[in-house]
């Protein structure tokens, strides 16, 4: 390591003198490369970390559906009444009051209302019967901001296949995720 202890130079007010005095310290040009360095490790760090963010929301996404998938089927088998008409109503009840068709309390709060991890979700009920029963639904996950929170849409419907696309909304068409 370069010198810790550099020489400083003083000047005596009285005679003009200069004198040398040892002080222990770090000079301008040693803090400059320490920073330089940080900075360099920084600047490869942070696209590193942006891309496992992105892959983490997206796996998030993918098990988001998967959750919602297993919760259409269990709500239908349980009140049978078709599947729900929003996702608010597989989410929590409201002030500890127990589950319903309303509130049936099979996904978390913050999936209900449609934003999680970086990805938006949205739910529409199909196939609408004569009893006034939903025997399908469909359903897209979508990046927050694309690029940025994820690369992939999804998509899903009755069928609980999840299906993937990188150029759009993804529909039904589109490839299946491996799973």
């Amino acid at each position: 390591m370069m010198g810790v202890c550099a020489m400083r130079f003083e000047t005596r007010a009285r005679k003009g003198a200069t004198l040398r005095k040892n002080a222990c310290g770090f000079s301008l040009i040693e803090l400059l490369i320490v920073v330089a360095i940080i900075l360099i490790i920084t600047a490869i760090a942070i696209p590193n970390f942006m891309r496992s963010r992105m892959a983490a929301n997206q796996a998030s996404a993918v098990q988001s559906l998967r959750v919602i998938n297993t919760a259409e089927v269990t709500y239908s088998s349980t009140y049978q009444v078709g599947f729900s008409s929003t996702l608010a109503q597989l989410g929590p009840p409201t002030g500890g009051a127990a589950p319903s068709k309303s509130s049936a309390d099979l996904i978390d709060g913050v999936l209900a209302a449609g934003d999680k991890s970086g990805y938006s979700y949205v739910y529409s009920p199909a196939l609408l019967d004569a009893s006034g029963f939903y025997n399908g639904y469909v359903l897209n996950g979508d990046p927050t901001v694309p690029g940025s929170t994820g690369t992939a849409y999804y998509f899903t419907d009755q069928t609980g296949v999840i299906r993937a696309s990188i150029s759009g909304p993804a529909t039904a068409s589109d490839s299946p995720v491996a799973q």
